[in-house]
């Protein structure tokens, strides 16, 4: 994980990435033994990680304040899993629970449940 940033008006940005010996991992190589699904692997880890997150993500006009997206797309759209496990996450903290915890902290709390998210992506 980066460095987290904070912008003025309340968005926790972060890069996050999987690696191995050989550099970061395509999607693919967290796909389930059978093959990966059909549905983009962000359609599955963004739920997961919001699931992970659950209490700490601000609920803004009915919608839970969490962005993620990869740092670079595929080469071939049609196979979003041969994209590197790269993300850009945002998210809006419910701010009493910010306040209270250390960045450290907080940083570690979404590294532990993008790894647990991350899990579920090779076992759904």
């Amino acid at each position: 994980m980066s460095r987290p940033t904070s912008t003025d008006d309340g968005w926790w940005l972060a890069v996050l990435w999987v690696t191995d010996q050989d550099g970061v991992v395509p999607f693919r190589d967290l796909a389930p033994a059978s093959g990966p699904p059909a549905d983009p692997p962000l359609l599955r880890l963004g739920p997961a990680l919001a699931g992970e997150l659950s209490g700490w993500i601000l609920e803004e006009d009915g919608r839970l304040a969490i962005r993620l997206n990869v740092v670079a797309p595929p080469d071939d759209p049609s196979r979003p899993w041969l994209a590197p496990a790269a993300m850009r996450l945002a998210i809006k903290f419910e701010p009493l629970r910010a306040a209270a915890t250390e960045p450290i902290v907080l940083a570690d709390t979404v590294a532990v449940a993008l790894r647990r998210a991350l899990e579920r992506l090779g076992h759904p």
